[in-house]
This record gives structure tokens, C-alpha cells and sequence, in this order.
């Protein structure tokens, strides 16, 4: 590393679906500083485009008044976004009516059935929520000139013209990861692949910052723009998983795992498509079990005092699957799959506890269906997400995967897209 980027800081943005959160790293990975703000501030349409902008003006200038006098030292910003979402743009490069988000389903059925003909079987682009149907449909507006992921937006809006994004968020527009390149099966649809930017490799350097924005934010002129990622990319980056084998759980609403590994996992049965992060890859899947589970039957004050009092040494006769209703997709793929609840014992902290004993049972399944299906072993765990917190989960999850449990360099994916900008500098 030069001497003149040691001293030098990255900036990370993560613009997700309620908010934006950005961080400033140095050259050691340290988070030095970081702010946030929430969209519902600058308006009540999270699918305005103007609504993210303003956010992240908002938490820009907080930032700069929390850092001091090392703002002038940022070098480098990468951006990450909802994975899905997208928007058109007019030949003025400016944005088209609202955004599609990613959980905003395309129901023209001729759409759908154009992508379930033509697209590989273990192409991403599959579903009424993939960034391909949504391409098509906002290739309807009138005027449309450019179609973008809601993270590749952004980076245009640093670098001053949009026509650049970036592998992870191109995924489930139909990007094939594997040969590097938008796969000719996507010119048999509808779909115009002309509106689309061209990916780059996250953490490669697309540009430098444009001058009007440098002096809007008071930055340097000279900072690197470099590509970005999806917001559960970089949240598995910012722990600082980095090895073959390295696994991060998150423990959520649902139950979402991922390993990094040194070779894809395709498996749309499963829902399993894996990302690419330069030469290795991210699979992983989620499983609708989860917090969302735990909430139902208790409070988050009734969870804290019955945890308290579990013991995790106790051998319980119960073998839940705990899901709200019929349906699984990971690690068991069945639509009609039923959730085992039953018997549901008298005391409540019993109950509890056969609950987290069944999430933790469904995680290690998780983990050793990634591996039946091609990755790798998993060697080190991390855990993101409110569920992390509770210790006694912590401790029968360990008695299910006995591996080394890691502490997470940091669980915002600001950091992890942080890192990416970082990758981007050190590689010019």
C-alpha cells in the first residue's frame, strides 16, 4: 500500500428499502465513522428516486460534519442497493415515474412466460420479482432510453453519466456470472438488452467522482467511483468473512445463510443461485423460518426474560420445524411442507425453547444441503441480525454446528461496500 493511501479513507453507502447508511473506513477496515437517515424524512414514496437522493444528501452532510477534518481524506465510494429494484431513465437521464422495487411482483402473464421458455434453468431471472421482468416492463414507459438497478442509479449519480453496474446486482436480470456476460438466450424474450448498463466486477473502479457532485458534497475531485454490490452481498462482506468456508447467518424475520465458496451452487429447486465476488462465490439460500416465528407466539420482552432462564444442556423430547404456515423453500423445497409445532408444552420458556432448538436443527440442515449440493464445508460461522444477540440461541446453535463462531467486523453493509472501494483502490 502507498503512503498516500494509508493515511487515506473509503466512503461505503447502502442504500436500503427504508433508509440510507454510510460509513468511513480506513485503510486498517475500521469504521471511523457513520450516520444515517430515513427516506420517510424527504417523503412518503420509497419508490422515488428523488426520496433515495435526498436521503443520501442527508446522511452525506452528516457524515462530513461528524469526520472533521478527514473528509478531504476520502479517496474512494462504492455503493450497494436493494437487490431487484430497479428504474428507467429518459434520454435526459432522468428518472421515469417510480422505481420497481425488489419485492414488487411484474404479473403480465406474457412477460413471465417468455422468461420461464427461454431463460437457463439456473439463470436468477426466473420469477415475477426478477430483474429481468422488470426490465421488460419498464421497457414500456414511454421514453424509456436506460434501464437501472437501484444501486447502479446511484453510482451514476457520483460518476456523472450511467453506464456502468456491477455483476451482483446484474444477477437477477439475467447476467450470467460464469462467462461474464449478458447470455444470448435474454435476445429470444422481449427484452431490450440495449437499456442495459454494463457490468463491471464489484470493487473495480468504473470512474472518477463528477466535479459538480465533489463540490456539492465538498469532496475531492480526484475520488474514485467504484462498482458496488447488492445490500446482502455487502452485508456478508462487512463481517469480514473472507476464506473458503466462512458461513454468515442471518438471523432475522427469516433465516438467511450464506458460505463463501470456490465454486458456484446453481439449484433453482432450491432457490439457491450463487454470486460472484471476483473469484470466488456467494451461494446461499433462506428458509421461512426465522424471528418472524418467535414473534408471533412472544413479545420481545417475553422473549429476553424466558431466554434468560434456559438451559442450554437440557435434552428436550421435541422436534419442531417452526414455521407460521405450510410452505418451505431452504433447505427443504415443498410448497405444502407443514410446520411441526406440536405438542406445544404447558410452560411458555419450554416452548421457546423447542423453537430455537427446531431454527437451529434447520440451520445446520442449511448449511449441509449447500455443501450435498456443491459447496464447500463450512469452518467458521458469523451471525448478523437481531437473533445474533440472544446468547442462549447462540449457544444451541453451536451444539448443532460445532465450528468456531466469529465476532463480525461489522454488521452494516455499508462496511461491506466500504471494503469493496477499498478493493477498487488498491488494485489501480
Amino acid at each position: 500500500m502507498t503512503s498516500s493511501l494509508e493515511s487515506a479513507l473509503v466512503l461505503g453507502i447502502d442504500i436500503g428499502t427504508s433508509g440510507v447508511r454510510a460509513v468511513l473506513m480506513n485503510s486498517k477496515f475500521d469504521v471511523v465513522a457513520q450516520r444515517s437517515s430515513l427516506m420517510s424524512d424527504f417523503g412518503s414514496n420509497h419508490r422515488n428516486p428523488a426520496v433515495w437522493w435526498k436521503s443520501v444528501e442527508s446522511t452525506l452532510a452528516q457524515l462530513r460534519i461528524e469526520s472533521n477534518d478527514q473528509w478531504n481524506q476520502v479517496a474512494g465510494i462504492s455503493v450497494d442497493g436493494t437487490s431487484g429494484t430497479m428504474l428507467a431513465l429518459n434520454n435526459k437521464q432522468e428518472p421515469i415515474g417510480d422505481a420497481l422495487m425488489y419485492n414488487d411482483p411484474v404479473e403480465d402473464p406474457d412477460i413471465l412466460e417468455q422468461i420461464r421458455q427461454y431463460a437457463a434453468r439456473e439463470s436468477a431471472a426466473h420469477g415475477a420479482t426478477s430483474g429481468l421482468a422488470k426490465l421488460m416492463k419498464l421497457q414500456e414507459l414511454d421514453g424509456c432510453h436506460r434501464a437501472l438497478h437501484q444501486a447502479d442509479w446511484a453510482l451514476g449519480k457520483f460518476i456523472g453519466e450511467y453506464r456502468w453496474s456491477d455483476e451482483n446486482n446484474s444477477l437477477k436480470t439475467g447476467y450470467d456470472p460464469i462467462l461474464r456476460e449478458w447470455p444470448n438466450w435474454i435476445s429470444q424474450t422481449k427484452a431490450r438488452l440495449e437499456l442495459l448498463p454494463d457490468p463491471k466486477e464489484p470493487g473495480q473502479v468504473t470512474g472518477e467522482i463528477d466535479q459538480k457532485i465533489a463540490v456539492r458534497f465538498g469532496l475531492s475531485k480526484d475520488i474514485k467511483i467504484v462498482s458496488g454490490t447488492t445490500d446482502g452481498c455487502a452485508a456478508f462482506l462487512a463481517t469480514g468473512a473472507s476464506e473458503i468456508g466462512d458461513g454468515v447467518t442471518s438471523l432475522g424475520s427469516t433465516l438467511v445463510v450464506k458460505i463463501l465458496s470456490n465454486q458456484p451452487v446453481f439449484a433453482p429447486e432450491y432457490g439457491i443461485y450463487s454470486h460472484r465476488i471476483g473469484d470466488q462465490w456467494l451461494p446461499g439460500g433462506a428458509s421461512n423460518t426465522g424471528g418472524n416465528v418467535l414473534t408471533h407466539f412472544f413479545s420481545d420482552k417475553e422473549l429476553l426474560k424466558l431466554s434468560r432462564n434456559i438451559d442450554p444442556e437440557t435434552i428436550l423430547d421435541l422436534d419442531y420445524y417452526p414455521l407460521l404456515k405450510p410452505g418451505e423453500r431452504f433447505p427443504i423445497n415443498d410448497p405444502s411442507f407443514p410446520p411441526r409445532l406440536e405438542p406445544r408444552p404447558t410452560d411458555d420458556q419450554t416452548f421457546l425453547h423447542g423453537l430455537l432448538l427446531g431454527m437451529s436443527a434447520v440451520e445446520a440442515l442449511a448449511y449441509n444441503r449447500l455443501n450435498e449440493l456443491g459447496g464447500p464445508v463450512l469452518k467458521s460461522l458469523r451471525t448478523v441480525g437481531g437473533g445474533s444477540k440472544n446468547s442462549v440461541w447462540t449457544a444451541l446453535r453451536q451444539k448443532q454446528l460445532p465450528i468456531q463462531m466469529q465476532n463480525v467486523a461489522s454488521d452494516q453493509a455499508a462496511a461491506g461496500t466500504a471494503r469493496l472501494a477499498w478493493k477498487g483502490l488498491l488494485s489501480i
